[in-house]
């Protein structure tokens, strides 16, 4: 006997009886759910359900009993995962975490704010990095995980959960003749082509999205620059060495406004998504969970708790498709400020 199986067994009754639901609500699969039931069942040598045609309809009288024992067992879980977490927020430990320029500066401001006045005594490190380096650092457990703009799922021994979608936006200085182009006017692919190009380090990797669209019109970018610290595009872009392409949640109207136009390319460069990259080594500690919930809310808590799932549950073409924008994460920055 173990909790899973107490758990999809008390899940179960909490949806009357319905075990397609109850896997909804557990993350896994009916299957799964019913081979928890059936373990237990075994184990106890007791039926705890009454059945028709393989039906369940309600809890046997042995099954109340055992309800009610699971329900407290399971409270009790709780309890000590509470009390651990309580302990968790009162030790002095490093958080460290390989991510972008981008995500430090744009994305992770109120995230940073929030988490540390929950867990004062935690030290955040960042460490940033193109996103091959950022895989690295997770296999060789220099960082507990990685926040990372590009396909971390296709390491071997990393696990990733998809948080968000993201964007690129073209910056030109006010006086480029791309900066004249009506707000109707969509740029094309060969009036980029025309012009030296400066963009993220893995811009132009094999296979990235950006370079997938000059290969396929046949064109070859003029790339002048690459750099993986958003600051140093738009540095380069205001002193004219070319044109920039960046994730569109690094541009600051305010800050950058004044300088640099940024035009909307969804239209030729299709979405990116932001992971949470972990080691299937990892043991994940409360205070871990506690930062990706900060950074992605949209996400169930249960979710975040169980990597082990992350690939089966979490990788869905529907789940992709509603992902949030990751400018929304920056429109919260700016309120919160």
């Amino acid at each position: 006997m173990n909790i899973n199986q107490l758990k999809s067994f008390v899940e179960v009754v909490k949806n009357n009886f319905n075990i397609t639901n109850a896997a909804e609500k557990l993350y896994t699969s009916q299957p799964t759910i019913s081979k928890q039931l059936k373990i237990l069942e075994d184990e106890l040598s007791v039926s705890l359900f009454v059945r028709k045609n393989n039906n369940l309809l309600a809890l046997s009288p042995m099954g109340k009993e055992v309800h009610k024992i699971a329900c407290d067992i399971l409270g009790q879980v709780d309890r000590i995962k509470s009390i651990v977490a309580e302990e968790d927020r009162n030790k002095k430990v490093d958080l460290h975490i390989a991510t972008t320029h981008t995500q430090i500066r744009y994305s992770l401001p109120n995230v940073i704010d929030h988490f540390r006045r929950y867990y004062p005594n935690i030290s955040l490190h960042f460490h940033q990095g193109a996103p091959a380096q950022l895989a690295e650092m997770v296999k060789n457990g220099d960082v507990d995980f990685a926040i990372a703009t590009e396909s971390m799922h296709l390491y071997e021994d990393l696990i990733t959960l998809p948080c968000y979608r993201w964007t690129r936006s073209l910056l030109v200085p006010y006086d480029h003749p791309l900066a004249l182009l009506k707000d109707d006017e969509q740029v094309t692919i060969e009036q980029m082509a025309e012009y030296p190009l400066i963009t993220y380090v893995f811009g132009f990797t094999r296979g990235s999205k950006l370079d997938k669209v000059f290969y396929k019109n046949n064109l070859k970018p003029k790339v002048a620059l690459t750099a993986t610290d958003t600051e140093i595009i738009k540095y380069y872009v205001k002193r004219h060495l070319g044109i920039g392409v960046i994730a569109a949640a690094s541009y600051d109207e305010t800050e950058d406004g004044g300088a640099l136009k940024c035009i909307n390319i969804d239209h030729l460069v299709q979405p990116s998504y932001t992971h949470i990259c972990v080691s299937k080594h990892t043991h994940m500690k409360d205070y871990m969970h506690e930062f990706i919930s900060l950074y992605a809310p949209h996400i169930d808590r249960n979710i975040i708790q169980m990597p082990d799932q992350w690939e089966t549950q979490w990788h869905s073409k529907e789940v992709y498709q509603g992902l949030p924008d990751l400018r929304s994460v920056n429109v919260n920055n700016s309120v919160a400020e």
